[in-house]
């Protein structure tokens, strides 16, 4: 099951579990859409692999099924 972090690992903007903004690399490593785009060039700067939008997890599985409270914030060196 996916841990559905809560920010973007490069500027910190939330990504709430049902934004559409939200990508994910093969390790769960996560970035807005926007970083992806205009700083990453689509390649994640921890392990090199490409992004992939992140599935929304349905809102009645919440509380079965909590999202991630880690954050993860490493802003890129450009």
């Amino acid at each position: 099951m996916l841990e559905i972090r809560p920010t973007c690992e490069n500027c910190n903007k939330p990504l709430p579990f049902n934004s559409t903004e939200a990508m994910i690399c093969t390790f769960e490593c996560t970035f807005c859409a926007t970083c992806v785009k205009t700083i990453l060039n689509h390649v994640c700067p921890n392990c090199g692999g490409g992004f992939e939008k992140r599935p929304i997890r349905p809102e009645h599985l919440l509380d079965k099924y909590p999202v991630s409270k880690k954050v993860v914030y490493k802003p890129v060196d450009k």
